[in-house]
């Protein structure tokens, strides 16, 4: 069975520093994009949203 911190979440793909860091933590992360809003208009869920850090 594979260690779940060996594998990326979509994160992987993106090119921020700050998304890259969470790429290997097991949440279902999806960056700022319409395949978000689609979701969770679909699921009928909240927006999450954080803003980063300096």
């Amino acid at each position: 069975m594979a260690n779940i911190k060996s594998i990326p979440n979509r994160l992987i793909n993106e090119k921020s520093p700050y998304l890259l860091q969470h790429a290997y933590n097991p949440v279902d992360w999806y960056s700022w994009s319409e395949e978000a809003f689609a979701k969770a208009k679909a699921e009928d869920k909240p927006i999450f949203l954080s803003i980063g850090y300096s």
